[in-house]
């Protein structure tokens, strides 16, 4: 039997990867196994043994990945996760479950389970815990406990350890100047565990990336109401070719401007602010806890009593998280306070939990994020809500974490947890923010992917390039520094030379000719990015029937993200958020140094924010206050405003649509972006290779990376206009913002319509 394998990439945010067989091995990994509904599990016996497919990192096939030498025997090897997959049986049984707790029909209507109810109706038998635990033991390992849902045991032990049990050797590898730990073969189990072991989680030290933009540091200018950007250092090829006339300064949006924007405000007069419910962020990092409260000082949320705390949440009965920068100093990590700043600006009434374990005592790819995240799931205090920031692409994620992911949001659902993720800030593939797709195709962030999770992409504001912003924002500022004057139309983010309507906007006929145009003013390639709301289809899990019942809905085997989107940035870097930190603290009247930021890592708390006051809500109609994933909702109610998968469309699709701006609010639960899009610059060094998802348009011989062909990524390598894209807004679904963004108001009208409430 052919044994197929998953690679893993690290970040290539210095380097290139240039070589045909990476080219072909990426392309592999994200397209293989389209129609699976979880990571494959193809294994192989050898001598008694299962070699498993589900394991290989394959870091050797990285350009720029050198194996430098083994690492010792007595290396430690601390808080692995064992992955263990239920029988087929109980699959069935939890996918029946849940979709009867989204069902207001069902008897079984949001009849949410505890982690211990969880892993006796749909984890593995008792007995093969203890012959799973028992050989572990007899392999020298430590088993640490196991986790109530019965899917995961953590344990510890050695290098020497995991090569005599699993048969393979970890070894260090030189990655951009860095060294990782990975194993270098496919793991083996004895023969008698292969119909209960998926895989081990946790033998590679490659971590995920948080989805937020390098934070931007400006001086407010009393006299244009606009930030002063201070940019680093001026670039070699001189000025920026994407920028727009923005002379002025940059925007910074505030809790007012999105609670206008998003309808938020309308909840809040009506008693809703998020009271009662938690909202848990789970993130690798911790922050400066006064950060939080300067931000609700400085914007006057203070009066809706909203709550913080920071905590390292702990498996039942061990310790596995930590957080050093918590525990004996404070860091001031922006991923972190940008979640719990932007939960608290959309719910400023709700419990903020800020969950963080480090990356380096971790247990999974997507390190300590995981490993809060299902601590708190398996935990006796669970939130109503998880926001996760990070994301890397599936085809660069080992099948094992993945797999682990997908238990872990699918416990989260059936517990009643609604679960958002990040789409991610690279476009057509999430494994690149901060940099440019290279030598990649199409992907998708492997942390969101489950179908029990609600994915959120990021918009941008379109009245900059539209020149409509006097109709949406006042000249000046009100006594909580708000401007915004009701929604704003939006486009999907996109920062790169795809971005059709900025082309259209400065003058080009096509996004492609302003990209063309693009190349003669910047020959060094300086300005090359993929930066962009993220959007893809699935290689790995199936499309939820509940994403095929509205209107545009991909045409494919596969689930897509994202599901819906709020702000996430802008083009040309005209507007971001504020946010207070320990090192540009927010001022009246912001006379200091103030720090603007923005990413998908924006858009999926802000979503949080809103699904509490929802939950809230709810609540307040006798209903539980957690609704388990938002998504198949969601996408109900979108196909009563946009329509279904056939037939006719209803006149509310184009009456919602985002361009209507404030005559399009009215009843719309969701404002329907139709123009512009996701699709990005993309590269590849030369020599020429086959690089999969990218429309080359031109040669950079003199770029500093070396000689590379710059592209837009595509669906067809021959041929780029409105269809092929990778990806175009449209009516209905689309990859580049899923349903669109939502007014919070007619949300929850609809929401509570949906579940009989009055």
């Amino acid at each position: 039997m052919k044994i197929e394998h998953l690679y893993l990439c690290a970040a290539m945010s210095l380097a290139l990867a240039g070589s045909p067989a990476i080219a072909a091995a990426q392309s592999n990994a994200a397209t293989a196994d389209l129609n699976t509904a979880e990571a494959p599990r193809v294994t192989q016996t050898v001598d008694n043994r299962v070699v498993s497919s589900l394991q290989h990192t394959h870091l050797a096939l990285v350009d720029g990945a050198t194996p430098t030498q083994s690492v010792a025997d007595t290396t430690p090897m601390n808080h692995m996760h064992l992955i263990l997959q239920r029988s087929a049986q109980r699959q069935s049984a939890l996918d029946a479950l849940i979709a009867a707790q989204h069902d207001p029909s069902s008897p079984k209507f949001h009849q949410w389970v505890t982690p211990e109810q969880f892993g006796k109706a749909f984890g593995v038998a008792d007995a093969d815990v203890t012959a799973t635990t028992n050989w572990l033991r007899s392999q020298g390992f430590t088993v640490n406990g196991v986790y109530p849902n019965k899917l995961q045991i953590d344990f510890s032990g050695s290098a020497g350890q995991v090569r005599q049990a699993f048969h393979t050797t970890l070894q260090r590898y030189k990655i951009n100047n860095d060294s990782h730990i990975a194993n270098a073969t496919d793991i083996s189990v004895p023969s008698a565990l292969k119909s209960v072991v998926v895989g081990v989680a946790g033998l590679n030290d490659i971590h995920p990336q948080p989805q937020h933009v390098a934070p931007k540091i400006g001086q407010f200018s009393a006299s244009t109401q606009k930030f002063m950007l201070k940019e680093a250092t001026a670039s070699a090829s001189g000025a920026n070719p994407q920028a727009v006339n923005f002379t002025n300064g940059a925007r910074g949006l505030v809790p007012y401007d999105v609670n206008k924007m998003y309808g938020t405000d309308q909840l809040y007069a009506a008693g809703l602010t998020g009271h009662g419910i938690t909202i848990a962020l789970v993130e690798d990092n911790s922050m400066v806890p006064d950060d939080w409260t300067n931000f609700v000082s400085q914007f006057n949320l203070g009066g809706y009593g909203g709550t913080f705390t920071q905590f390292q949440p702990q498996a039942t009965g061990f310790t596995n998280c930590i957080d050093p920068n918590s525990i004996y100093g404070q860091e001031d990590d922006f991923e972190a306070l940008l979640d719990a700043e932007y939960s608290t600006a959309m719910a400023p009434g709700a419990t903020i939990w800020l969950a963080s374990c480090a990356d380096e005592n971790s247990t999974n790819f997507f390190g300590g994020v995981f490993t809060a995240a299902t601590n708190l799931i398996n935990g006796p205090n669970r939130p109503n809500i998880i926001s996760a920031s990070y994301g890397y692409g599936e085809g660069y994620t080992d099948a094992a974490s993945k797999t682990a992911i997908d238990l872990m949001w699918a416990q989260a659902d059936a517990e009643g947890i609604s679960v958002f993720v990040s789409s991610g800030d690279s476009g057509s593939n999430p494994s690149f923010n901060g940099f440019f797709i290279n030598s990649a195709g199409i992907d998708a962030n492997a942390f969101g992917t489950s179908p029990n999770d609600t994915v959120v992409g990021g918009t941008d504001t379109a009245d900059i390039l539209d020149g409509t912003t006097k109709k949406y924002f006042s000249s000046s500022f009100n006594t909580v520094y708000g401007s915004a004057l009701s929604y704003v139309p939006e486009i999907p983010w996109n920062q790169s030379c795809g971005n059709e309507v900025a082309a259209k906007s400065l003058g080009y006929a096509s996004s492609l000719a302003f990209c063309k145009a693009y190349e003669n003013f910047d020959p060094y390639g300086y300005y090359i990015t993929s930066e962009a709301g993220s959007g893809g289809p699935s290689s790995v899990d199936y499309k939820p029937a509940w994403q095929r019942q509205v209107h545009n809905a991909e045409k494919d085997q596969s689930r897509d993200v994202p599901d819906v989107a709020l702000f996430g940035g802008s083009y040309g870097g005209y507007t971001w958020v504020i946010v207070c930190s320990y090192y540009y603290p927010c001022t009246p009247g912001f006379t200091g140094p103030t720090a603007l930021i923005g990413g998908t890592s924006l858009s999926s708390p802000m979503f949080a924010g809103i699904q509490a006051l929802i939950d809230q809500g709810l609540a307040a109609k006798g209903l539980p206050a957690s609704q388990g994933n938002a998504a198949p909702t969601l996408y109900a109610l979108a196909a009563e405003e946009y329509g279904g998968a056939k037939g006719g469309v209803p006149a509310s699709l184009a009456a919602c649509s985002a361009d209507n701006g404030t005559k399009g609010t009215g009843k719309c639960v969701f404002h329907n972006i139709t123009r512009g899009s996701i699709a990005t610059q993309c590269v590849q060094q030369l020599p020429y290779v086959v690089t999969p998802d990218c429309y080359f348009y031109g040669t950079l011989p003199q770029a500093i990376y070396g000689p590379i062909q710059v592209g837009l990524t595509s669906t067809n390598v021959s041929k780029y206009n409105a269809t092929t894209e990778a990806y175009a807004a449209r009516p209905g679904w689309s990859f580049a913002s899923g349903l669109g963004s939502v007014n919070a108001y007619n949300l929850l009208s609809a929401w509570k319509a949906f579940v009989n409430v009055q």
